[in-house]
């Protein structure tokens, strides 16, 4: 599959203009809201771990040497944490030229910290993309962060906002503290 899958969303996925549709974050869309929403909700998916695994070669990387963002994996015992937004549909014109990296928009059943839960749409990068790195160690994945910067900025930012924002949210995510603790051993030498 092309890095490159606006149109893939837009043609699988189409959502009819004036529908408000619940959108699951659980990267950059929690610590970077630069879009429009009409409620936001501490949010969880039941089936899916977060990693670092996907190739940004437009965010926070470049082609010849790219970052690393997250994307999510299917495990099956696993709940990733983040938040649902409620937008209107007309905002994924810009979340799909944003998440088109290798992003595709999937329906998703979502927790929210009340009890209650709905359907929603989240954005993952699958193995099948042509931006995907796959699996390292956390020690490895924390060196290519370090010395990977795109037009959003330096992808150690990405990495640092992301663990930030998930102590703010009281989540305790292993893989991503794993590999802040990694980058800040490297910063120091």
């Amino acid at each position: 599959m092309p890095a490159n899958t606006i149109e893939e969303n837009r043609r699988k996925n189409p959502i009819a203009d004036g529908d408000q549709v619940w959108l699951f974050g659980y990267g950059s869309l929690i610590f970077k809201v630069d879009f429009p929403y009409l409620e936001s909700r501490p949010a969880s998916i039941r089936g899916w771990s977060r990693r670092f695994w996907q190739g940004s070669h437009d965010h926070r990387g470049t082609k010849n040497h790219p970052g690393r963002v997250v994307t999510l994996i299917e495990d099956r015992d696993a709940v990733c944490g983040g938040i649902a937004f409620l937008v209107d549909a007309s905002v994924f014109n810009q979340l799909d030229v944003r998440e088109k990296n290798g992003y595709l928009r999937f329906t998703t059943e979502m927790n929210f910290a009340d009890g209650t839960h709905d359907k929603g749409l989240v954005y993952i990068a699958t193995p099948d993309n042509e931006a995907y790195l796959g699996e390292a160690s956390e020690c490895d994945i924390a060196r290519q962060i370090c010395f990977a910067e795109g037009t959003s900025g330096p992808n150690c930012e990405y990495l640092i906002e992301l663990a930030r924002s998930l102590r703010e949210l009281g989540l305790n995510d292993r893989h991503v503290f794993d590999i802040e603790m990694h980058i800040l051993q490297i910063r120091k030498e």
